[in-house]
């Protein structure tokens, strides 16, 4: 996305002179939103009219067969019981470096949970990079088998944070 200052202008000069309240462009994976303040007195200073929001489609996902141990040693009972071995998990790997959070806010409930089916588009976590949240968002139908990071832990790239039993 074309993320320059003057790019930025003319979308606020759009608003300012139109009827249009509010504009929101999505390029690239990148989603960027401006609204039309309804009360123009606003100090822009001690009231920042909104936090930058940071929507990620993972870009490299990997299956990995059933086979090869994922994360840790499970014997083969327990593996059978967890993961059927017909299907391949899905690798959610994060795009970018930051901190993992599995819910929007401290006191709200996780994205997702274990064993939780999600669909292509459904939010997974929040991963924090230089004050931007960003949302990562599942590319997969299927099952969350495994959250890999804790909550507030910092990720790499490319990092496998997800496993998702594929529907």
């Amino acid at each position: 996305m074309k993320t320059d200052l003057n790019y930025i202008k003319k979308l606020i000069k759009l608003i300012e002179s139109g009827n249009i309240s509010e504009i929101e462009i999505e390029e690239e994976g990148t989603r960027l939103k401006v609204v039309k303040s309804k009360n123009p007195e606003v100090n822009l200073q001690n009231n920042p009219p909104f936090v930058p929001v940071q929507s990620f489609t993972i870009p490299q996902v990997q299956s990995v067969p059933e086979s090869q141990p994922v994360t840790e040693q499970i014997s083969s009972p327990e593996r059978e019981k967890s993961h059927p071995s017909s299907k391949e998990l899905i690798e959610v790997r994060s795009p970018i470096v930051g901190t993992f959070y599995r819910a929007p806010s401290p006191n709200a409930d996780p994205y997702v949970q274990v064993g939780q089916v999600v669909t292509k588009g459904t939010v997974l976590c929040i991963i924090e990079a230089m004050k931007l949240m960003n949302e990562i968002e599942s590319e997969h139908d299927g099952k969350i088998v495994k959250i890999l990071v804790e909550n507030g832990q910092p990720v790499e790239y490319n990092q496998v944070i997800f496993l998702i039993e594929p529907s």
